[in-house]
Formats: C-alpha cells, sequence, structure tokens
C-alpha cells in the first residue's frame, strides 16, 4: 500500500479534526481545520484513500510543513 504525508501549509493550531483514524476520503475532502489569526483554514486530502494516521490533537500548535495525517492508498 502506498502511503501520502498530508502536511500543513501554514502555522496555526488545529481547530477541529473532521476525520478519524480509518475513514476512507475522496480528493479534496476536509481532514481537519486549522486556525490561524482568526481565520479558519481547511486541510483537504490530496488523494483518495484511507486515514491511517492522524498526528495532531485539537487544539494542538502546528507548524509550517509538519505532517498532520497519513493517508493509504
Amino acid at each position: 500500500m502506498a502511503t501520502k504525508e498530508v502536511r500543513s501549509e501554514i502555522t496555526g493550531s488545529v481547530w477541529k479534526i473532521v476525520k478519524q483514524v480509518g475513514d476512507s476520503v475522496g480528493e479534496e475532502d476536509a481532514l481537519m481545520i486549522l486556525e490561524s489569526m482568526k481565520m479558519e483554514i481547511p486541510v483537504l486530502a490530496e488523494a483518495t484513500g484511507k486515514i491511517a494516521e492522524i498526528r495532531v490533537k485539537e487544539g494542538e500548535p502546528v507548524a509550517e510543513g509538519q505532517v498532520l495525517a497519513v493517508l493509504e492508498s
């Protein structure tokens, strides 16, 4: 199985996790929502697959480029 890392495009914090480990996702599905400077930015799946890992928790700060989740295809 191929895996794909989903990385943060911004520095901020995890406002809400929408999907859970084991969920199937389609391309462009929202996995979680980050908050930065009072803006909510969705983190989207870049490919169809299944969530293998979520590496952050709600409320946790994240850095630009940090791996947030791992998808299996």
